[in-house]
C-alpha cells in the first residue's frame, strides 16, 4: 500500500479556483502536450475507444436502428468521464517527470477501487435514463418506426413532429447531460486521489462547475465539438481526440481544485 493510500480522509472538501474563461483552452494546450509527449500509447488508448465507438455505431446503421445513433452519441459523452481513467493517470504521471507506457494506462491500481466502480455505476445510471427519456420522447411524437437513417433525418427535418422531437429531446438530455458534467468532469480525475471518496468528489466537481460556470460551460461545448468532429473522420480522429480530451481534463482538475 503506498503512502497516498495510508493518508487520513480529509475532514473538509478541498478549496475551489476561481479560473478565468480562457482556461478552457490552456488545458487543451497543455493535453495535446501531454499527448506528444507519448504519442503512442496515448494513440493506441484513444484507437481502442475509437474502434469500439465505430463498431458500436456500425452495428445500429447495419441493423437499421437509426433513431439510437444519437442516444448513443449521448451516452458516448456520459460515460466518457471514467473511460479517461488512463489518461489522467498518463498526465499526473508526465508532471512527476515520470514516462508512461500503454500498460500503465490500462491498468490504473488507484482507480481500482470501489469509488470508481461507484462513480461509473451512476454514469451508467444517467446514461439508461436518458435512453429511457428519448425512447419515450420519440414515441410520443411518431406513430412510425423509422428503420434507416434517411427516413430518420427526414421526419426530424422536416415533419413539425420531428423537429419538437428534437426540441423536446435538447431539453430533457441537456438537463441529464449537465447533471451527469457536473457529477463527473471533475470527480473523475480526482478520484485518482485516494484521499477522496465518491461523494466527495462528486461535491466538489459540482462547486467547481457552479463557481466556474461559464469557464466549465465552454470547457463542455469544446468537448461535444472535439468529439463530433472527431467522429466525422470516420472514428479515427476520436483515437487522438479522446486521449487529448483525456489528458486535458487532468490539468483541468489540477487547475480548478487546491490541493
Amino acid at each position: 500500500m503506498d503512502e497516498t493510500s495510508l493518508q487520513a480522509a480529509p475532514a473538509r472538501l478541498p478549496p475551489i479556483n476561481t479560473i478565468p474563461l480562457s482556461a478552457p483552452i490552456d488545458w487543451l494546450v497543455a493535453g495535446w502536450r501531454d499527448f506528444c509527449a507519448v504519442p503512442g500509447p496515448a494513440f493506441l488508448y484513444g484507437l481502442v475507444l475509437a474502434a469500439i465507438s465505430a463498431g458500436i455505431f456500425w452495428a445500429l446503421y447495419t441493423t437499421g436502428s437509426a433513431s439510437w445513433f444519437y442516444v448513443l452519441l449521448g451516452g458516448f459523452l456520459l460515460v466518457g468521464p471514467v473511460l479517461g481513467m488512463g489518461l489522467y493517470a498518463a498526465s499526473r504521471a508526465l508532471a512527476a517527470g515520470q514516462r508512461p507506457g500503454l500498460l500503465d494506462m490500462i491498468w490504473v491500481k488507484d482507480a481500482a477501487r470501489r469509488d470508481s466502480l461507484l462513480l461509473g455505476l451512476l454514469l451508467v445510471f444517467l446514461y439508461l435514463l436518458w435512453t429511457r427519456i428519448a425512447q419515450v420522447v420519440y414515441a410520443l411524437s411518431t406513430w412510425r418506426i423509422h428503420k434507416s437513417r434517411s427516413e430518420f433525418l427526414q421526419f426530424v427535418l422536416f415533419e413539425p413532429n420531428g423537429q419538437m422531437m428534437v426540441l423536446m429531446g435538447l431539453v430533457t438530455g441537456g438537463f441529464v447531460a449537465f447533471c451527469n458534467y457536473s457529477l463527473a468532469s471533475v470527480a473523475a480525475p480526482m478520484l485518482l486521489d485516494r484521499r477522496y471518496d465518491v461523494f466527495m468528489a462528486m461535491a466538489t466537481s459540482v462547486r467547481a462547475v457552479n463557481r466556474n460556470f461559464y469557464p466549465m460551460l465552454l470547457w463542455a461545448f469544446l468537448i461535444v465539438c472535439l468529439t463530433l468532429i472527431g467522429i466525422c473522420f470516420a472514428f479515427v480522429g476520436l483515437a487522438v481526440v479522446f486521449p487529448v480530451v483525456g489528458m486535458a481534463s487532468w490539468h483541468a482538475y489540477r487547475a480548478l481544485v487546491q490541493s
